[in-house]
Formats: structure tokens, C-alpha cells, sequence
């Protein structure tokens, strides 16, 4: 039975997504290794390296479905890696003289690395779906709600208004950068490993650049300017990608958590029958894409120290930080991918509640326009005193439960220089709004 929940049976269910579990789990990454022997046989066959026929043959034997998997782990028991079990099942069931040219000029790790690489590369096709649609789902509320008035809240009490457009816009921002880092990286860490023993080719003599390239075209992989056995910095960059990923979503999700506050209620999570129940409180409906959102982001970000502390490889092969790797890399993507189905779930359906967001925008009576009554009044009267004066007229609505508005009129000095019409104009959420819609329109035209 699995011991990391993210892999059983029922609490699968809840972290992460099957298709990465396809993507990224062990069936993937024998069938990977598989490919990449098929390919460099093919890309040897070209060259005039192996026979045609057995490249043909090689490859025909290359079936995940073929494998001995418990002979196969009895040989990765022995040895610590995978890689000798399965080149003799696949050098068996090539046959005798096929299989004698199987993994010619390979070693272990070009095949288990590249094998990852071709998992990568599905990981994070799957990672730039599920972005584009959370993506398309902000977009859409930062549209719909740009002029939408809500409190603004720092320290989470009421600070100056804002649109609720504005805040979609600010989840939205960080997941469009995150657009364009996928983009950037995903060409650093799609790339080939082959370099024989120690990393020269030495086994292939002339021909070892070009087995690399062409097997880097038959696997559709980039050519490094160099083998990376020991250079580990693109697995590491998409694992911490990863980890800036989840942190932009789970700020999202915590927003949105508090915006679900029963005291608040501005929005709520799609809802369904049962999600989000409660086992005694029948009325409970808990914000459960938000805590799992932020669940697997703590667990993606837990594992990119593991990967950067991996990057210490020693001389021109690792011992120990290699092996690190599988323990980190699989479990990162398969929590991203979930923590971004969740958040989808948030963007496609959150409930927005403008009536509620205006009622308590207008609970403190006006206090929350402290600022732009200051800033109206200081032309007037100077910046410090007009600071003085709202001061004062806040201690009193708060003392006395009146409106800002009325508490400023009792002041002599407002009452004299500012008419009524305009201390009201002041204390309109709707007016101090600055540039929000501006920034909003920012955003969307990065879309």
C-alpha cells in the first residue's frame, strides 16, 4: 500500500490529478528509459553504428507491457539502479542478435535522466493546460467585477476601497509571469543526457557527437553544450518553478478563504451537494479547494530545498544527491497539478457577492475614506492638521456610531470650508478608487 497519501487508493483522490500520475509515475518512467534505448538504437542504425534490423528489433521489444516487473526490481535490489534489469529483459526480448547492440556507448544515467526528462516534458505540458484555464478563469472575474467596489483590507481590517476586479487582477498577474517562466524554462530542462561513462562519449570514439544528435532529434530533446550528470540546475529550476507556482496560487487561495468568512461572505467556492460538509454541522460549507490549494503548495515548496541541496553532485558522478532526485521531482508535479485543479475550480466558479461586498464596505460608517477626506482637506488647511481633524472626526464616529461624514460637519473648521455636497463626494467609496481600473486593463492586456 502507498505510504505518501498523494498515491492511494482513496486519499489520492484529493491531492493531485491522474493524468500526473500517468504522467509522472513509475509505468512512465520504464516506458521513458524503454524509448530512449528504441531511440538511440534507431539514431546508432542511421549512423551505420547497429544493424537496421536491430534497431527494428530493439525497438519492437521496447514495451512497458513486456517487462518482468518483479524480476525487475530483484535486479534493482541488487545493483541500486534500474537500468542493468532492464536493458537484459530488453536485450532478451530483442533477441540474441538484436539485443547485443542494446544500450550501445549508454550509461545508466543517460538513460534514467532522459527517461525523467521525457516525464518533465508531459508534466509540464499537463502544468501549462490547467495554468492557461485558471488563467482564463481569473481573467474573466478581473473583466466582469473591474468597477465592482469592495473594502480594501491590510492587516486584514479595512484600508482604502478597491474593485474586486482589482484584486482578481492581482491573482492574476503573478500566473501570467508564471506563463512566460514555463515558457523560458521548459527549454532549458527539455534537454538530452548522453555522455557515456564519465560524461566524454569516450565508448563512441568520433561518432559520440553525432549518436547525441541524433538521438536529441529522434526523442524531439534539445542538444546540451554539454553532458549534465552533474549539473543539476534544470531539474532544479522546474521544481522550484514549481514552487513559485503554487505559492502564487495559494495566495489566491487564501484570499479567498477569508473573503468566505461567515462575517464576511463575499464570495464562496462552487457549490455541490456534500462538498465541503461537515460530519455534525449540516449548515457548513468549507472552503475545500482553497485548503488543499494551500496543502500541496506547502508540500511542493517543502521539496525544492531537496532539490537545490541535490545540485552538490560530486566529481562525475553523484553519490547520494542523484538519488534524491526521484524522491522529490515526481511527487512536486503530481501536487502542483493539483493544487492548479483546485484553483481552476476556484476561478471557473467562485460566487462573487457585490450586494455583500457593499454592505460591508459601508459597516464602518465611512471610516474606510479617512484617507481621501485627508487628502481633500489638506490643500485647505495644510496636510498635519487635515490629518488632526479626520483623526479626531474617526475618534467620534467610532465613539458615537455616526457616519464619518456627519462626524467631519460637527467640526467647525470642515463645516467651514467644505459644503456638505462635497464632504459626502469625499466620503464616496466609489471616487477614491485611483488607478484600479487602469490596472486592471494592465493585466487583462497580458492575457
Amino acid at each position: 500500500m502507498p505510504v505518501n497519501p498523494a498515491d492511494s487508493p482513496v486519499l489520492g483522490a484529493l491531492y493531485g490529478t491522474d493524468a500526473m500520475r500517468a504522467a509522472m509515475g513509475e509505468r512512465a518512467f520504464l516506458a521513458g528509459m524503454l524509448a530512449v534505448e528504441a531511440a538511440l538504437a534507431r539514431a546508432q542504425a542511421r549512423l551505420g553504428i547497429v544493424p537496421a534490423t536491430a534497431a527494428e528489433a530493439i525497438t519492437a521489444a521496447a514495451d512497458v507491457d513486456r517487462l518482468d516487473l518483479p524480476a525487475l526490481a530483484a535486479a534493482t535490489r541488487n545493483t541500486g539502479y534500474p537500468v542493468v534489469g532492464l536493458v537484459r529483459q530488453l536485450s532478451a526480448l530483442a533477441g540474441p542478435e538484436a539485443g547485443r547492440w542494446t544500450h550501445w556507448g549508454a550509461t545508466t544515467q543517460d538513460i534514467m535522466d532522459t527517461g525523467v526528462v521525457l516525464q518533465v516534458r508531459d508534466g509540464l505540458g499537463l502544468i501549462e493546460a490547467e495554468l492557461e484555464a485558471v488563467i482564463a478563469g481569473l481573467a474573466r472575474l478581473a473583466r466582469d467585477h473591474r468597477d465592482t467596489v469592495m473594502a480594501g483590507r491590510t492587516h486584514l481590517q479595512h484600508s482604502l476601497p478597491v474593485t474586486f476586479g482589482y484584486k482578481a487582477a492581482v491573482w492574476l498577474s503573478p500566473l501570467l509571469t508564471m506563463r512566460e517562466r514555463l515558457a523560458q524554462l521548459r527549454p532549458r530542462v527539455e534537454r538530452l543526457q548522453f555522455g557515456g561513462a564519465a560524461g566524454t562519449l569516450a565508448s563512441l570514439g568520433e561518432q559520440g557527437l553525432a549518436v547525441q544528435a541524433a538521438l536529441a532529434e529522434e526523442l524531439g530533446l534539445a542538444v546540451p553544450d554539454i553532458p549534465w550528470h552533474v549539473a543539476r540546475d534544470g531539474l532544479a529550476e522546474a521544481v522550484s518553478f514549481l514552487g513559485l507556482l503554487t505559492g502564487a496560487l495559494s495566495k489566491l487561495a487564501t484570499d479567498v478563504i477569508l473573503l468566505m468568512q461567515t462575517e464576511v461572505a463575499e464570495v464562496a467556492e462552487p457549490h455541490q451537494a456534500g462538498r465541503g460538509g461537515s460530519s455534525t454541522m449540516p449548515q457548513k460549507r468549507n472552503p475545500i479547494s482553497c485548503e488543499y490549494v494551500i496543502a500541496q503548495a506547502r508540500g511542493v515548496q517543502a521539496l525544492v530545498p531537496q532539490m537545490l541541496a541535490a545540485m552538490a553532485q560530486d566529481q562525475e558522478r553523484g553519490t547520494g544527491p542523484w538519488q534524491a532526485e526521484p524522491l522529490a521531482v515526481g511527487q512536486a508535479f503530481l501536487l502542483a497539478h493539483g493544487a492548479l485543479a483546485c484553483a481552476r475550480v476556484i476561478a471557473e466558479g467562485l460566487v462573487v457577492d457585490p450586494a455583500r461586498m457593499r454592505r460591508n464596505l459601508e459597516s464602518t460608517g465611512g471610516l474606510i475614506m479617512a484617507e481621501a477626506v485627508m487628502m481633500g482637506l489638506a490643500p485647505v488647511m495644510g496636510r498635519g492638521e487635515a490629518h488632526h481633524v479626520v483623526n479626531h472626526a474617526c475618534d467620534l464616529a467610532l465613539a458615537e456610531g455616526v457616519p464619518l461624514a456627519e462626524a467631519l460637519l460637527r467640526d467647525p473648521q470642515v463645516a467651514g470650508k467644505l459644503p456638505r455636497e462635497q464632504v459626502e463626494r469625499l466620503t464616496d467609496p466609489a471616487g477614491y478608487l485611483g488607478a484600479a481600473g487602469a490596472f486592471v486593463d494592465r493585466v487583462l492586456a497580458r492575457v
